[in-house]
Order: C-alpha cells, then sequence, then structure tokens
C-alpha cells in the first residue's frame, strides 16, 4: 500500500515487520492538527486503506504538537456554511469517516494528548482502544459551535459512559479530562503523560502479535452495537449538518474567531 498520497498525515512502519502502522496527524503550525478540507477527506480514506492493507495487524492513531487535534478548520466550518455543494461533501466524508473506522478489520489504538476535538476525536474514541493521558481534554464542541452533536457522539458516548454523562459533556461541551474520561469508561486508559506512547505501542504490539482472526472477528461481533445504532448516528450527522446552514453557527465561527462567549 502506497501510503504517500496522504499529505495532513504522516505514516510510518513500526514493529516486527512493520505490521504496526503508526499515523500521526501534522500539526498546523506546529501548534495542533486541524481538519480542513484535505485533512478532513484523509482522516476518512486511512481507515480503507489499512483495511486493505495486508501487511497491517494494527494502526495507532496520535496527535502531533501540543495536543491530539484542534477540530475542524475555521474556514472549512465558514464554506460549509455557504456552500451547499461543500456541506453535502463534508457530510459524506464526515459519514464514512465513523464507518470506516467501525467496518476497519485492523484493531486501532489512539494516543491522546492535549485538546482532543473535532474529527480526531471522532477516530480517537472510535478506535478499539483508546488511551488518554491523565491530562487531556477531550471536549466535544459541537453545541459550543451552534449545531448539533453529530459525527461519532450518539452512537459512541451513551454506550461508553451511559446516557447521562452523555448528556452532560455533549450538551454543555464540558471538557472532559484523561483521567476522568477514564473513571466514566470514555477511554480505554489513562496514564501519565510520558507513558502515553509507550503504552499505546506495547497494546499495538501485542494487539499485531496475537491471533489475527481471533482479535478482527471479536472486533467485528463487538461493533455490531454500534453498527445497530446507525440509525441514531444517521440522524444526528443529519441534524449536524442541517445546523451548519442555520444562522446560529455563524455566530458560533464569529464567536471563536473573536475569542468569547457566544451569544445565542
Amino acid at each position: 500500500m502506497d501510503y504517500s498520497r496522504y499529505q495532513t498525515l504522516s505514516i510510518t512502519r513500526r514493529g516486527a515487520g512493520g505490521a504496526v502502522l503508526d499515523i500521526q496527524m501534522r500539526a498546523k503550525n506546529g501548534k495542533l492538527p486541524t481538519a480542513a478540507h484535505e485533512g478532513h477527506r484523509e482522516l476518512a480514506d486511512i481507515w480503507r486503506d489499512v483495511d486493505a492493507d495486508d501487511s497491517v495487524r494494527c494502526a495507532v492513531l496520535r496527535g502531533e504538537g501540543q495536543g491530539f487535534s484542534g477540530g475542524g478548520d475555521l474556514s472549512l466550518v465558514e464554506d460549509m456554511a455557504r456552500d451547499f455543494e461543500v456541506r453535502s461533501r463534508v457530510w459524506k466524508e464526515a459519514r464514512d469517516l465513523v464507518y470506516n473506522v467501525i467496518n476497519c478489520d485492523k484493531p486501532i489504538v489512539s494516543a491522546m494528548h492535549g485538546p482532543a476535538v473535532g474529527a480526531g476525536l471522532v477516530a480517537g474514541l472510535l478506535a478499539d482502544i483508546p488511551i488518554a493521558a491523565k491530562t487531556a481534554r477531550i471536549v466535544d464542541g459541537h453545541t459550543r459551535l451552534g449545531v448539533a452533536a453529530g459525527d461519532h457522539a450518539a452512537i459512541v458516548w451513551p454506550l461508553l459512559c451511559g446516557m447521562a454523562k452523555a448528556k452532560y459533556y455533549l450538551m454543555l461541551c464540558e471538557p472532559v479530562t484523561g483521567e476522568e474520561a477514564e473513571r466514566i469508561g470514555l477511554v480505554s486508559l489513562a496514564v501519565d503523560d510520558d507513558r502515553l506512547l509507550p503504552k499505546a505501542y506495547e497494546i499495538a504490539d501485542r494487539l499485531a502479535a496475537g491471533s489475527q482472526s481471533a482479535i478482527r472477528w471479536t472486533k467485528y461481533s463487538l461493533n455490531n452495537w454500534l453498527r445497530q445504532a446507525g440509525p441514531s448516528f444517521d440522524t444526528s450527522l443529519a441534524l449536524e449538518f442541517m445546523g451548519f446552514a442555520g444562522p446560529d453557527v455563524r455566530e458560533g465561527v464569529a464567536s471563536l474567531r473573536e475569542r468569547r462567549a457566544p451569544k445565542y
């Protein structure tokens, strides 16, 4: 598999025989990875390639710079708000991102540090083994932006941490530390910051060394819980993207650019 076409992801191999694919979301200006037009598409596409690559036994997803992911690029959000064609394209990518992660037969480990927001967080929390630094800040920022919490939220948060916690964090956009995320079941493990990557690689190596049929079929059967929630996910995504055509998202973007609280 030729991964050289990816411009917003740094992809290398590690482990015995290069069986672990290390996928790093590139940071913008050395700060945080953000999903602009190309990055959003690539984050959806990569999981199809991982699924089709027979040389890969496990993938690790991580961020570059100061955090795991910084959310959607505001220019992309503005383009979606004013252009139906862009909005339609990104809707398909957002749908594909969720289903491609779920349907990728290789196990995925995520290593989240610093802020974890937006499209990166979708893959981070849908990963089979999500690991967070204790100081990580997980935020689903949709309602702060003025759109419904779509993407991965409706499909996985209630299953992981329960409906009461899901509503609290998703409706209020409250940040969740890595330590708290482990306590409520949102992530598999929370570790000290300096142990994040070593732990992620250790688990990836164990998965790569295990019975591939047993591990992949276990993932497939467990992910049927997520597939059953498909109608809820499709509804949430539709409502999110309907919001991108509404007035609130304009105030949401303006407030973020001006670094102030929104006035809805």
